[in-house]
């Protein structure tokens, strides 16, 4: 489906808000630009008058004005040439600083959306992606206007030498751009409309051609073949885009066939009368020779500022998928009056929440209702898909609630500020990123300050068991953890100063570290902590993270039991809802969900002829105590 083009009000804004982005960005530039801009469009009417006194001069033997002509036409023609050369340098220079601060805005803005929706919307990254494109050349507006500015005087004169010749035939040449300039006003609609419709297909395309070209899905498609898999997905892809734009290009190739020969046309009948004139005595050589100028200059020029014109128009379409996303309110309402949030003293309550992620979506918390008390550690257990993430999610405020609320002592979440209530939470995401930044950078990444405090750093890492690993690097806490990038741009060669690559479980190690700089936030979230870890090294974590946790409000995720056994509380989700809750020795005890679970888990740590486990008869291996 394809979006509704902007309205002419919205056009209007985008247009405004371009410019005066563009003159923040380089006003002196803009200025010097429009300068030579005048110089450009006055030349060529210089250069057909000054050949018409110039062949005058010849037919009428007047020797003594040619190389005054001749010399004036040398120097239009000279400054031409450098207002041209200064025109290509400035242009780009606007560009440059234009894109800087487009770039700078939108991504100013991308970062200011506090929720995750707009980010598993496709409309949105088709939004985004188009945004992208605008804000890589944003004075390009600046550009296709001074053109069709330059244009627009370049007619004027041409429109009223011509009309001293034959003015009814002047009006002709004028009217005959009329309609190029609708069709071409609607093609643009038509091709912003294409652009849209392919975006789907076009970020598919990406994705198959990025999952080839990275490392990170390198060894399965390699192990299973999955090459020509891929690559015949992207070539679909490309294929299906590459129709569409088949499609528009010749569609405006038979509009521009068809406008050109209604031009030659006009210009055409135009010469014949102008030749004929000149046989009946009407006209001079150089009037034929102004009048001839004259119509391919009004014609030139006229296409000229259509074009600008319509390529304006274009990117003004784009450029409004700019504005929608820097000028686009919270994803997330913002508080009338924000709250302040005092230090944890009670508990966090989820109070009958409801959630799903939207209207046609299966609901994923059916009336939740779980205290977590300050100071004691809740684990949150169950099958795939019972709502532990999406749970631990809302209490960051990614999301709202459907229903139902979230209180921080009381305090309703949606009346605190998203950062101040995120400032209080420390976490490990079982999906965390691995930054192609140095050891110190991802570590720092935790809380920013940091990074400027090597000792706490250092500290945060021998908390999570990775210090070792990282001071033998190559450079320590200097390296780069990535082969992608050089550690130095002009000394690569093959690969040989590039970063290094951490195992998973390091990996796991440097995520653990950043949750460690923030050991003194008021509640700690730990999803899954040690998922990529060995027993052993399971077991050793998990014994830090009970330190960690000792005394600080925290939610636990993990789906290995024996992990969470020495919980304060343990709380089962089962389709969307609390189904258990108590202590590790109160639920086996129950013989419920949790007990079932756990008994099968410990099975597998068991010989198969051995005796079924009982309460304390086995525990799955990583378990602390």
């Amino acid at each position: 489906m394809s979006e509704p083009a902007p309205t002419p009000p919205g056009l209007a804004r985008s247009a405004a808000r371009a410019a005066a982005m563009v003159w923040r960005s380089a006003p002196a530039h803009v200025l010097a630009y429009l300068a030579v801009t005048l110089v450009g469009s006055a030349t060529p009417i210089a250069v057909a008058w000054l050949t018409k006194a110039v062949l005058d001069g010849v037919a009428l033997r007047q020797t003594g004005t040619l190389l005054a002509l001749a010399v004036a036409i040398a120097v239009v023609t000279t400054a031409a040439a450098a207002a041209t050369h200064a025109g290509h340098y400035l242009r780009a220079e606007v560009d440059r600083r234009t894109a800087l601060h487009a770039k700078d805005e939108l991504f100013a803005a991308v970062s200011g959306f506090t929720g995750l929706a707009r980010f598993e919307s496709p409309a949105f990254l088709d939004r985004l992606r188009l945004a992208q494109q605008s804000a890589s050349n944003p004075g390009r507006l600046v550009d296709t206007a001074l053109t069709a500015a330059r244009s627009a005087m370049t007619v004027a004169g041409f429109v009223a030498s011509l009309a001293l010749v034959n003015s009814a035939f002047t009006v002709l040449v004028v009217l005959s751009a009329l309609p190029g300039l609708l069709i071409e006003l609607r093609m643009s609609r038509q091709r912003n409309t294409m652009l849209w419709r392919i975006g789907p297909a076009e970020r598919r395309e990406m994705f198959y051609a990025h999952l080839m070209s990275t490392a990170d899905a390198a060894k399965e498609i390699r192990l299973f073949d999955l090459g020509p898999f891929l690559r015949l997905r992207m070539l679909a892809e490309l294929r299906t885009a590459n129709a569409e734009r088949r499609r528009m290009d010749r569609r405006e190739l038979l509009i521009h066939a068809s406008l050109s020969g209604a031009s030659a046309i006009v210009a055409g009948a135009g010469l014949v009368w102008a030749i004929l004139a000149a046989g009946q005595g009407r006209l001079s050589v150089g009037d034929v020779a102004m009048f001839v100028a004259a119509v391919a200059g009004v014609q030139a020029a006229l296409d000229s500022m259509v074009s600008a014109g319509v390529m304006a128009y274009e990117h003004l379409l784009t450029l409004h998928h700019h504005v929608a996303i820097v000028t686009a309110e919270s994803d997330l309402p913002a508080p009338a009056q924000g709250r302040s949030l005092p230090p944890l003293r009670q508990g966090i309550e989820l109070r009958d929440v409801w959630f799903r992620y939207g209207a046609d979506h299966p609901w994923i918390l059916r009336g939740v209702n779980l205290f977590v008390p300050n100071g004691e550690t809740v684990a949150l257990v169950g099958r795939n898909g019972a709502g532990k993430s999406t749970l631990v999610k809302l209490l960051c405020r990614f999301y709202e609630p459907t229903r139902g609320a979230i209180l921080w002592d009381g305090v309703d979440i949606r009346d605190v500020p998203p950062e101040t209530l995120r400032a209080r939470i420390g976490a490990v995401f079982q999906d965390f990123v691995s930054y192609e930044l140095t050891a110190t950078d991802n570590i720092a990444v935790g809380d920013l300050p940091a990074a400027q405090d090597q000792a706490r750093i250092e500290q945060a890492a021998r908390d999570a068991g990775v210090h070792d690993a990282v001071a033998a690097l190559p450079y320590g806490y200097r390296t780069l953890l990535s082969r992608g990038f050089p550690l130095d741009e002009e000394d690569d060669q093959d690969g040989a100063d590039s970063g290094v690559l951490l195992s998973g479980g390091q990996w796991q190690r440097v995520a653990l570290a950043r949750a460690f700089l923030r050991r003194d936030r008021d509640v700690m979230i730990l999803d899954e902590p040690s998922s990529g870890l060995d027993p052993e090294a399971e077991f050793e974590v998990h014994s830090r993270l009970a330190r960690l946790r000792s005394g600080r409000t925290s939610v636990v995720i993990s789906h290995r039991l024996g992990a969470v056994r020495d919980a304060d509380r343990i709380v089962v989700l089962a389709d969307g809802v609390v189904a258990e809750e108590g202590t590790h020795a109160a639920l086996l005890a129950d013989g419920g969900t949790y007990a079932e679970l756990f008994t099968r888990q410990a099975a597998g740590y068991l010989d198969d002829a051995g005796p079924a486990p009982s309460e304390g008869a086995a525990e799955p291996a990583g378990a602390s105590r």
